[in-house]
């Protein structure tokens, strides 16, 4: 969480998987638990999603795609976000 100058309390999500932040399991699992807490957490009144690095998120982790795909689907994680209680914004580089 952090604070805008007006004492908003804002949650940060940063999607960190170098080198292009991919959105692995692990990322859509982040994703998933913690734009569920913001959205119980009554202090937090809006969300932003950004990267680490250079890139926001390059798509999908192709890695995944002989392996199989572990913890939550894209589509699972994308429908919490639209069905959000909370504006969700995406901070984008570039």
């Amino acid at each position: 969480k952090t604070t805008a100058s007006n004492g908003t309390c804002i949650a940060v999500l940063t999607m960190e998987n170098a080198p292009v932040n991919a959105l692995s399991n692990g990322v859509r699992t982040g994703l998933d638990k913690y734009i569920r807490e913001a959205n119980s957490d009554q202090t937090v009144k809006a969300i932003v999603v950004t990267g680490a690095g250079k890139a926001f998120c390059a798509g999908a982790d192709i890695s995944e795609f002989s392996s199989g795909m572990d913890g939550p689907n894209l589509d699972a994680v994308l429908n919490d976000m639209e069905k959000s209680s909370k504006p969700i914004v995406a901070a984008i580089d570039g």
